[in-house]
């Protein structure tokens, strides 16, 4: 070996090195970009890192976020799931507390049905004055900003539907586990990521969110883990040109 493909070599450890600090893992993928690109693995590794790194939400916090964003329906990464999964569970992430990010998962695609219902109330002409049973309506107001659900619209169209959702928002979770704010956060990440952006949600979660006492920063890290997990299509580009080189 030269001296030029000994350095070349020595460089792509320490690129490896640094990946490994900033995401945990090293993956088939990672390999093959190091070998074509390195810069790319070593300034996606910086850029990929720098939420978590730098951020005031706690570990625990980043891996249960990227618990979500990983199991969500938008993405149902299973090998990122896994990862973050474990290092949750690491750094003290209770049993309890990772199916309430599940539940979460569960319920996000409700804000898109009631701004669809709100669509559909508004082009019916559905009388939107009429009053809803009291009942019911103390149940949408007490849980329907806290989860960007505005199910006014939903509930006059089925009003047995709204009842249901709200019976597994209040029930479905489990006993003990995220708080009122961390459940923000993560409803957060989930409704601001690339995979489902939706910015009725996104506003009223942060609504939600800074009334409960998070801060901006706090905020912002959450909306900040979930943009490179658009490098799972890098990924997958990586492994498919490994195997069509290879053939």
């Amino acid at each position: 070996m030269n001296p030029t493909e000994a350095g070349a070599d020595a460089q792509r450890e320490e690129i490896k090195a640094l990946f490994i600090t900033e995401r945990g893992y090293w993956r088939e993928w990672t390999d093959t970009m190091l070998q074509v690109s390195p810069g790319f693995v070593r300034q996606y590794a910086r850029y990929a890192g720098y939420p978590a790194r730098t951020g005031p939400l706690t570990p625990r916090m980043v891996e249960l976020i990227y618990v979500g964003l990983d199991a969500s329906s938008s993405h149902l990464f299973e090998s990122g799931l896994h990862t973050h999964m474990k290092r949750a569970l690491e750094v003290g992430a209770t049993q309890d507390e990772i199916f309430d990010v599940l539940h979460l998962v569960a319920v996000q695609g409700v804000a898109s049905v009631c701004q669809a219902s709100d669509i559909l109330a508004e082009l019916a002409g559905t009388d939107t004055s009429r009053a809803l049973d009291e009942k019911l309506q103390a149940r949408i107001d007490q849980l329907g900003p806290a989860h960007a659900l505005s199910l006014a619209g939903v509930a006059r169209l089925d009003a047995g539907y709204t009842e249901a959702l709200l019976d597994f928002v209040e029930q479905g979770r489990p006993g003990s586990g995220l708080s009122a704010p961390e459940r923000s956060l993560v409803q957060l990440a989930l409704h601001a990521c690339f995979t489902a952006f939706n910015a009725d949600a996104v506003r009223q979660i942060v609504t939600t969110a800074l009334a409960q006492g998070l801060t901006s920063a706090e905020l912002q890290q959450a909306i900040e883990l979930g943009a490179h997990l658009a490098v799972h299509g890098t990924a997958l580009g990586a492994r498919v040109f490994r195997q069509v080189s290879a053939g």
